[in-house]
């Protein structure tokens, strides 16, 4: 696989965006963390007047070996019966996607089910579901490139199609506890990520169900160690879709796209792809700060502050599509609102 190359934004623009935003018919700072958002996606566009073009979600699906010992709630059908929703239009992502105009797109990428010729679905299954990480490594090395490479190639496909800003969701039963691992490994001890302080309930284990949790997790890791590479944590504890995942956040910075981060699964594949190419970063917005205990750990670590705090905790994108409106906000009053100047206010009164 080709390596990653992704150029950070250049910082020439950082000046006279800040000026734009300061002039306008406002105290300094009043917009409060829409204003530095605005300069964000300013940079990342290199433009004093960006646009949000074509946003789009994109939910990557696959079930994880783990999940058969018990690390999840929910047995593992749910995953291709919720693949199965998305496509019938009927889950949460696909209501709040349709009042915000947003493209949604379900990837098969390593459910254990066969959905045939779907619209709406994109086929990049690598298996059937990656292998235990109990016994052996989730996946091979050639199936973690295989999986980051054609992440890479779907939101490639997306910039063609004149999309610049994507926001990723994610489904597969087993998912937080491989989330868990992989924020364990990459964000280490020394920031409070011991595996006990990233693992949550998922989706809803009671507290017996918790403690197995964490117990599978810590044999887990008896097994397999604590790699630190991204692709190698990838490889040992991760799933299809969060490999995948982390391919099309490195790809779509390739394309200088904007990347809207859901919750604690979604993070756990920018850790990854974080440790893969650095420079990902700020291309990022992080939409909400979830329920997951682990999501705060993360943020903290890839010092990021989430735009939102709504208790969420059900993945697919949700967070990210609702914070769609919030990124629009921070363009259109960039390009829309007043100058002093053009306004013929005084900077002094509105100051006082």
């Amino acid at each position: 696989m080709t390596p990653f190359a992704i150029t950070p934004p250049d910082t020439q623009l950082s000046t006279a965006l800040q000026h734009k935003i300061d002039r306008k018919t406002k105290p300094l700072g009043a917009l409060g963390r829409l204003e530095p958002l605005a300069h964000q996606i300013g940079l990342v566009q290199q433009t004093l007047t960006p646009e949000i073009r074509r946003p789009h979600i994109v939910v990557f699906a696959g079930d994880h070996g783990a999940a058969r010992a018990g690390v999840s709630a929910y047995p593992q059908d749910v995953t291709w019966q919720m693949v199965e929703n998305f496509l019938a239009g009927g889950a949460a992502i696909n209501v709040f996607s349709r009042q915000m105009e947003l493209g949604l797109t379900v990837v098969d990428a390593g459910v254990n089910h066969d959905f045939g010729k779907r619209s709406g679905l994109i086929d990049a299954k690598i298996a059937p579901g990656t292998e235990n990480y109990l016994e052996q490594p989730a996946m091979t090395p050639g199936q973690c490139s295989m999986a980051l490479q054609r992440g890479r190639e779907i939101a490639h496909a997306l910039a063609a199609n004149g999309c610049n800003c994507v926001g990723f969701g994610e489904m597969g039963i087993g998912n937080t506890a491989s989330a868990s691992l992989i924020t364990h490994c990459l964000v280490g001890a020394e920031r409070d990520a011991d595996l006990h302080t990233v693992t949550g309930r998922g989706t809803g284990l009671d507290d017996a169900g918790l403690i197995r949790k964490r117990g599978l997790l810590a044999t887990a890791l008896a097994r397999g160690g604590r790699p630190q590479s991204g692709a190698d944590v990838l490889a040992e504890y991760g799933g299809f879709e969060i490999a995948m995942m982390a391919g099309a956040m490195l790809g779509a910075a390739e394309k200088r796209m904007l990347i809207l981060v859901d919750g604690f699964i979604v993070t756990s594949a920018l850790l990854a792809a974080h440790a893969i190419a650095p420079n990902v970063l700020p291309y990022c917005v992080f939409a909400h700060r979830s329920q997951e205990p682990g999501h705060r750990v993360q943020l903290d670590a890839l010092g990021a502050q989430a735009l939102m705090e709504l208790d969420l905790r059900l993945g697919e994108g949700t967070g990210a599509a609702l914070a769609l409106p919030l990124v629009r906000a921070a363009v259109n009053f960039l390009n829309e609102m007043a100058s002093f100047e053009s306004a013929g206010v005084s900077d002094q009164d509105v100051a006082q």
